[in-house]
């Protein structure tokens, strides 16, 4: 029996992929089985192939693989797009009764299993759950309990009424029946379960858990594929700790919505992509000037201009770092798995609250899409800590006040941070400008005053760069004399990499770094290497040339700019080319 099951669905979009694919997913979970999910969705509401892919397996699974055990396809370009995924033991599950479907033959040596999916939905109650019927046949085909897909289909469907529940688990019934009937298959899969507990989420569902957990209790958000979920996670739950969550006009409102937030006293965030980080990019500076602490979280896609808003990539690395007129103090944090994506919005709060300046929380697609099952205990929530900064009460506000009892928010410090007086305090009242200003915050041209504000600022960087833990996640052979670099999404596929790897006897140390501003210094450790390859969704190898810059070494690279995620076997393959030659890899 193999190791792990790879499952998928596909069609056209509007096919109800997604719901199938998510019912499938939470019963695996419920069975005590580790799932990882993968998404292939076109930008529109209807047509256009889609598909929502799942790999499960008793142990961990980090990464998606080359390989495809059971597809439900509900077009026949559902077979032809993943073809070279599927292999001998494969097995298609179809209805040859559509006419898109009466001519199919599954190819080579793989099972086609022909189930009237339409009829036999309309026998349980309508044609709508003929994509459960599937389900059904799958678990038939898989060994997989069908009690499990009850309590999915419960969850999903329990708001209807008793009687959608029951109709789609008779559904499910009639398709896993109807290949027992009709099919005397021997099939290597017999799904395991067990007595396991775990949590299944998506990256922007564990940003937004994340954001309520450290106190965000003010978003503003406009509505951009693949941010959205992070608003929808919000809504609904931020109302029950005396949070609001706002749907601006555009961006640009959605932004200064929540810089406004700030000011009040709230910590507060707004989630977008791309274009809407060009558009904010104007308050980002006005953040930073006027010290503020904001967090802004880009879900990363596919660019430039509107791009392929449903494709993987990370390409906005040097807006992010480097986005704005003048000189702008930000921090940068990429998570690198979807548990950490709860980690680092925690952290992304603290950090701008204690130096007062405007945080990218930046994930991507495949982090944001994928879902991944994750032990409860990963999110302990009394291990929390929640750090305001320098904030000042009625009691303590005199020692920033000047000799006329005027506070000054922009007090000139050692460390660079001055202190925050929230809206109420008495004595703390003060103004705020996006123009330079002195130390109370009004408008100020003058020299000396300019050089020692941008200096402040930037003695915040410098401060927190000491005082924080910037460390990179470490994996593979510590002693190895290969090196691979990565940031992002990418470490789930890498770490499954180098276990392939270490098979063939080859051995390499993995770094993942979760910081991009500030980062942690590979200078020692890329020194220590023989060869260095830095491995990135994007064509320019942007992380590269950041390794580079600090290291003053040359690398390798490399980069995936197609729209689609890595996966660990294409990982493992082109590191071993790598560290054959001295070519770049594109992949």
């Amino acid at each position: 029996m193999p190791e792990d099951l790879n499952w998928a669905v596909g069609g056209e979009a509007g096919d109800g992929i997604d719901s199938t694919g998510k019912i499938f997913a939470q019963a695996l979970s419920r069975a005590g089985r580790h799932v990882f999910t993968s998404k292939d969705f076109a930008s529109r509401i209807r047509g256009g192939y889609t598909a929502y892919k799942v790999r499960t397996s008793v142990d961990r699974v980090e990464s998606v693989v080359d390989r495809l055990d059971i597809l439900i396809a509900l077009t026949e370009r559902t077979v032809e797009e993943n073809l070279d995924e599927l292999h001998d033991d494969s097995i298609v599950i179809y209805d040859g009764e559509r006419s898109m479907m009466s001519d199919f033959e599954a190819p080579g040596e793989m099972t086609g299993l022909d189930v009237p999916l339409k009829r036999l939905a309309e026998d349980a109650g309508g044609a709508i759950m003929r994509n459960i019927v599937a389900l059904g046949a799958a678990c038939s085909v898989s060994g997989f309990d069908i009690e499990y897909l009850d309590e999915s289909l419960e969850k999903r469907f329990g708001g209807k009424g008793e009687a959608i529940v029951e109709n789609n688990k008779q559904a499910a019934r009639l398709g896993a029946e109807y290949v027992e009937e009709e099919y005397d298959l021997s099939t290597p899969y017999d799904l395991e379960t067990t007595d396991n507990d775990y949590v299944l989420l998506n990256g922007d569902e564990a940003i937004g858990m994340g954001a309520l957990v450290a106190g965000c209790r003010f978003y503003a958000g406009y509505p951009i594929t693949p941010a959205t979920d992070v608003m929808e996670y919000l809504k609904g739950r931020i109302e029950k700790y005396g949070g609001i969550v706002v749907q601006a006009e555009d961006e640009l409102s959605a932004v200064n919505m929540a810089l406004g937030g700030a000011r009040a006293g709230a910590r507060s965030m707004t989630a977008t992509s791309g274009p809407g980080i060009d558009l904010m990019t104007e308050t980002f500076g006005l953040v930073a000037t006027s010290e503020t602490p904001l967090v802004i979280c880009n879900v990363m896609r596919s660019g430039p201009s509107t791009g392929m808003p449903t494709k993987q990539e990370q390409g906005d690395l040097n807006q992010m770092l480097y986005g704005g007129h003048g000189e702008i103090p930000r921090f940068v944090l990429a998570p690198t798995n979807i548990a950490e994506c709860f980690h680092k919005a925690i952290e992304a709060f603290n950090l701008a609250e204690k130096y007062q300046m405007p945080v990218y929380l930046t994930g991507d697609l495949a982090l944001a899409v994928t879902e991944q099952t994750f032990a409860p205990e990963e999110f302990d929530m009394d291990a929390v800590e929640i750090d305001r900064g320098k904030v000042v009460d009625d009691e303590t506000i005199d020692e920033w006040q000047n000799e006329k009892g005027q506070f000054q928010p922009h007090a000139l410090t050692d460390d660079g941070v001055s202190p925050r007086a929230f809206p109420g305090t008495a004595g703390g009242a003060h103004m705020s400008t996006g123009l330079e200003h002195d130390e109370l915050g009004r408008r100020t041209e003058d020299t000396d005053m300019r050089i020692e504000q941008v200096d402040k600022r930037e003695r915040k960087v410098e401060t927190a760069h000491e005082e924080e833990d910037w460390s990179y996640r470490e994996f593979g052979d510590p002693d190895s004399d290969a090196l691979v670099v990565s940031w992002g999404s990418n470490e789930g596929a890498m770490r499954e990499a180098i276990e392939m790897l270490a098979e063939e006897d080859i051995d390499v140390r993995f770094i993942s770094v979760p910081y991009i501003f500030p980062r942690p210094d590979l200078t020692e450790e890329v020194e220590a290497a023989k060869e260095t390859i830095v491995v990135e969704c994007n064509a320019t190898g942007q992380f590269a040339d950041l390794i580079e810059h600090d290291t003053l070494s040359r690398v390798k690279r490399i980069n995936k700019y197609n729209g689609v995620r890595f996966n660990a076997d294409e990982l493992a393959e082109e590191v071993k080319a790598a560290l054959g030659e001295a070519a770049e890899v594109e992949v």
